[in-house]
């Protein structure tokens, strides 16, 4: 098994294609937090807006940006990155 480089001469504890996997779980689990987290703010946003009985400009503001801002996150969802194929040069 290959161990991932080290520049401080120690070997590291984990292979680089377990670090890559750990890395890409923590990206997804942090970007599905931030989905909920989103959503629960426009949630609130929302209920806000409309308990006193008339939405001012204000109130729609802030669901705009809070929709925008959701929207970006969305977007900016982590890719699942394929595993590595080694190309022939044999053919």
């Amino acid at each position: 098994m290959q161990r991932s480089y080290c520049p401080f001469g120690a070997r590291s504890a984990l292979p680089i294609a377990e670090t890559a996997e750990l890395l890409n779980r923590l990206r997804t689990g942090f970007w599905f937090f931030g989905l909920g987290s989103w959503s629960f703010g426009i949630c609130d946003r929302t209920i806000a807006a409309v308990s006193d009985g008339f939405l001012s400009a204000i109130d729609i503001m802030q669901l705009a940006t809070a929709s925008f801002f959701a929207m970006g996150w969305f977007l900016l969802k982590p890719r699942q990155q394929p595993d590595t194929i080694e190309p022939d040069f044999n053919e």
